[in-house]
């Protein structure tokens, strides 16, 4: 249920509708998600503090976990830890938990080769080190092309590289609704351009970027495409072939996993680029990229993490999926379903509420073009003196820029930021509710 479809000619466009009146009337191929049997396996929904159980709508900055991640993380620690490469049990069983979590990752991802799926501390220590990697290629004159609607850790590394290059660094502007100016991206890329960097989602606004059309004309001046999807992740299917992009980064942490970071990129271009690595690491191939000893218990979580949403994919088919891909498709197609509900939920309550404005997308017949991550602004009220009271109020959330503080500034929301309100595949109708009548009861 992307709001990016694929074209005859192997990339996609956004097909993002204009505002409409109707009602969105979604083709359901999928039975509805349960988020009654979904919150059962996540204990930390249980959460209680003072008379009520905790509304985590702080999702964007991190998911919680179901209970499969953190047994795997477990059982291997206490019963299969080791380094790997050796010929003993348990580097052999590290070995096979690695093989078996880039596969796994693969099919996450829509790609092909588990080669082209290296594992890290988070996205931006792996971008930083892809971008000094890349970097050694550029020469003054050249241009990098970054966004005004990123998350930080998709502007920073581009940036300092290129300055170390001694290349220009453009950006490709924000409409007032937060949307993507693809005007000025025509206007920013060209034949000097040798990389353009674009998140999938904004983590501020929930906005879903055309990157199929990004990486198409990229692509058109010969330049390189690297996608954060950090956000898009949890939300919907990632399909980094159809995009057209050369490298994707995304988090386990965002898509109810642990704190590892995941790089996909066309074997070709992990094969020739130069790395800073140690001297005995491999030359070719994912370790290439891996430098020091991985996580290895936080990539055990990462494939539970990843087999816990093919096993939602297998709930809620209509069809018995043919494989791991296919179910991860179907649960995404239940997953996006679900939370589409949601923010329609929650941008028709924010609506009724005078003195806010949701930055984005506010238009509850539009969801599709957003991920379900609401942030707004008060009148009369600072964003953190609003999450501090509904803090107290059991309410987890974020207020600020969350690290996109170029958006914030070119919307005009520094200093302050937002308040975001992050909404995932467990939370409800009932904790949509609840959040709702707190911010009336706060904004009288």
């Amino acid at each position: 249920m992307n709001a990016q479809a694929t074209q005859g000619n192997g990339r996609s466009r956004d097909h993002s509708p204009h505002r409409a009146r109707a009602p969105i009337v979604l083709a359901m191929h999928h039975r509805p998600l349960d988020p009654v049997a979904v919150r059962r396996r996540f204990p930390g929904l249980l959460r209680r503090d003072g008379d009520r159980t905790a509304v985590f709508f702080d999702g964007p900055a991190g998911s919680q976990v179901p209970r499969s991640v953190a047994d795997a993380i477990g059982n291997y620690l206490l019963y299969a830890n080791g380094n790997h490469g050796g010929d003993f049990a348990t580097s052999l069983e590290t070995d096979a938990v690695t093989g078996a979590a880039r596969a796994a990752m693969t099919d996450l991802l829509g790609a092909d080769d588990p080669e082209e799926v290296v594992f890290g501390a988070n996205m931006t220590t792996l971008t930083f080190h892809l971008s000094r990697a890349l970097a050694r290629g550029w020469r003054p004159g050249e241009e990098i092309v970054v966004t005004d609607s990123d998350h930080d850790a998709n502007v920073m590394p581009w940036v300092l590289a290129a300055r170390d290059a001694g290349c220009t660094v453009r950006r490709i502007a924000v409409r007032p609704d937060a949307s993507l100016d693809l005007d000025d991206a025509r206007r920013k890329i060209g034949d000097k351009t040798r990389l353009v960097a674009v998140g999938a989602a904004s983590n501020l606004s929930g906005t879903i970027h055309p990157v199929a059309e990004i990486a198409a004309l990229a692509a058109q001046h010969g330049a390189l495409t690297f996608v954060d999807a950090v956000h898009f992740a949890p939300h919907l299917a990632m399909h980094v072939r159809d995009w057209g992009a050369d490298f994707v980064a995304c988090s386990a942490y965002k898509f109810f996993g642990p704190h590892v970071g995941i790089l996909w990129g066309r074997r070709a271009l992990l094969e020739e680029s130069e790395t800073y690595k140690v001297r005995p690491a491999a030359n070719h191939g994912a370790e290439k990229w891996q430098t020091g000893t991985a996580n290895f218990e936080g990539i055990a979580g990462t494939l539970a993490a990843v087999d816990y949403l093919a096993a939602l994919g297998r709930e809620c088919a209509q069809v018995q999926p043919a494989d791991r891909r296919a179910e991860l498709l179907v649960a995404f197609d239940a997953i996006a379903a679900h939370e589409r509900h949601l923010a329609a939920h929650l941008l028709n309550g924010l609506a009724e509420q005078t003195g806010v404005r949701v930055i984005g997308v506010d238009d509850p017949t539009r969801v599709v073009e957003r991920c379900p991550t609401v942030s707004l602004v008060a009148t009369g009220r600072r964003p953190q003196e609003l999450a501090r009271a509904l803090a107290t109020r059991q309410v987890q959330c974020w207020a600020g820029n969350s690290y996109a503080q170029a958006l914030s500034e070119a919307l005009g929301l520094e200093p302050d930021g937002v308040l975001r309100l992050g909404l995932l595949h467990y939370n409800t109708v009932e904790e949509v509710d609840y959040v709702l009548a707190q911010l009336r009861e706060l904004l009288g």
